[in-house]
């Protein structure tokens, strides 16, 4: 019988223990810490007994994991579990480090259990306990959406019922007579009164949430702008999906957060201030070749002065990739055909105050493999049960400055995590969507290329598509706005400049 399996420090310090049988804490630390006293070193041997226990063990790094067995158990099958047991640490903990398995310990216990049941060993495999501690449940998860719908629809109900009950106090009062008597609260005299008191609390504390604060410009740090109630339905349904363990994809938010964090607009915003984005979507074949790439781009400008609302922008630009120019229609196409100005075709007209207008975008459509701004080489080679992948990336553009870069790698589920060798930067392992993210903070002229090598087991095919995330300060399509002039006079105007270059789509199939 298997009586527990602990991860151990070499000096026996237990940082997690599973007892399969009934022992105390007391007893199980004392066999623990005797445990290292009783190794003889110099021998080959994994296991080690004493007059009532067996210890079967296994080193990894600093630690030992250790299966604590009656003297009569079969040590052939101990070894077998052993091994198992070693397998599944590396799935749940990145490092086999003290601090890392106390991170996971929960993770680890629960797999314990898929392992053994009351001692006895259960014929599971590796993929088998990582299904069986998921708990996935499609079921649980309507029927938990169907329960919070009902709970939606019995507020509303409710809030419905107190407004017809207040409806009907005031339409009494009005006409002079008694406020209708609700049973269940007494006498009728003080039905009315404590009913009223009760309705009107239950109508101010429901009708709260609803009622949406006005947009008005926030006068230093507060906290203005706040989502109505139904924001907070949605936000405490996905909070209640977070805590029952379900993964909720939040990816769009986060990198539109890490956007808003890296290009936030300038702190002192001119009257006059000019919004460049571009957005990229690129399709690349894994041997090398561009499907097609696809660039839109656009001016927006935004005028907060009337002052300056009758102004020409003096666009520089400088490409010369075949870039196709499009203006407003309410834009004077001819002037900006010959002298590069961006003005309205009425010069006595005044651009409007205090909204986005467009008034320049360029589309690029290419399959010229010299325009791709940041090339992905992915080179996965078969050796044995397991393939050795490199990854490597390099920066054609050198006039680009790429932030926040996240190359994504799918991996093959149920294989464990991969085994890092050569990096540049960082990278993250999301074994709940079977991802690896290798994370670049910045990319460019300086730092235009690097690598990155890892093995785990799986087919060449399983490493595809990778997909690539980053924002640029920088613009692709050098167009910019170098000068804005008055229409009467020509005096220079002050003004201020955001440009963002983002992905689309990004993807080597």
């Amino acid at each position: 019988v298997l009586l527990a399996a602990a991860v151990c420090t070499k000096a026996g310090k237990a940082i997690v223990s599973r007892q399969f049988v009934e022992m105390t804490r007391t007893r199980i630390e004392g066999l623990l810490a005797a445990f290292p006293k009783l190794m003889n070193t110099g021998k080959q041997h994994t296991f080690v007994e004493t007059e009532s226990v067996r210890y079967v063990y296994q080193p990894m790094e600093k630690l030992y994991m250790v299966l604590i067995t009656t003297k009569n158990s079969n040590i052939l099958e101990d070894l077998e579990t052993l091994r198992l047991f070693s397998r599944v640490i590396p799935e749940y903990c990145r490092a086999l480090e003290e601090n890392e398995i106390s991170e996971h310990c929960f993770d680890l216990i629960f797999a314990f259990d898929e392992i053994v049941a009351l001692g006895y060993r259960e014929n599971v495999n590796l993929a088998q306990i990582r299904t069986f501690t998921e708990m996935d449940s499609h079921e649980e998860k309507v029927f938990r959406a169907v329960r919070e719908t009902q709970e939606r629809e019995a507020k509303a109900e409710m809030r419905r019922k107190a407004k017809e009950l207040q409806q009907a106090r005031r339409d009494a009062e009005r006409h002079g007579k008694k406020a209708p008597g609700f049973g269940g609260f007494g006498s009728s005299a003080v039905s009315g009164g404590t009913t009223t008191a009760m309705i009107t609390e239950t109508i101010i504390e429901t009708e709260k949430p609803k009622v949406a604060p006005a947009p008005a410009r926030p006068s230093g740090p507060s906290k203005a702008l706040k989502l109505g109630a139904k924001g907070k339905e949605v936000d405490n349904f996905v909070d209640k999906l977070k805590l029952e363990g379900e993964n909720i994809m939040t990816s769009v938010g986060k990198r539109s957060a890490e956007a808003a964090k890296v290009l936030a607009p300038p702190i002192n915003m001119e009257s006059v201030h000019m919004k460049i984005e571009e957005k990229i979507s690129l399709t690349c074949g894994r041997d090398g070749g561009l499907q097609n790439m696809e660039l839109h781009g656009m001016i927006m400008l935004h005028i907060s002065d009337e002052k300056f609302a009758r102004i020409r922008l003096h666009v520089e630009n400088e490409d010369k990739r075949g870039v196709q120019l499009q203006t407003h229609p309410n834009v004077d196409k001819k002037l900006f055909t010959t002298e590069s100005q961006i003005g309205l075709k009425n010069p006595e007209k005044s651009f409007p105050i205090n909204s986005d207008v467009g008034v320049l975008k360029w589309r690029l459509q290419t399959t010229e493999e010299s325009f791709i701004p940041l090339t992905i080489n992915c080179w996965p080679s078969e050796s044995g049960n397991s393939c050795d992948v490199n990854i490597e990336y390099e920066l054609q553009e050198e006039s680009l400055e790429l932030n926040d870069v996240i190359i994504t790698i799918p991996l093959p589920s149920g294989v464990g995590a991969p085994v890092i060798g050569e990096i540049d930067g960082e990278y993250r392992h999301d074994s709940r969507r079977n991802l690896l993210e290798w994370c670049l903070p910045v990319i460019d002229a300086k730092n235009k290329s690097g690598s990155l090598e890892f093995s785990i087991a799986g087919q060449p095919n399983d490493f595809f598509p990778v997909q690539v995330s980053f924002i640029s300060k920088k613009n692709y399509c050098n167009i910019q706005v170098t000068k804005v002039t008055q229409v009467d006079g020509n005096s220079p105007v002050r003004f201020s400049t955001e440009t963002t270059f983002l992905v689309d789509k990004y993807e080597i199939l």
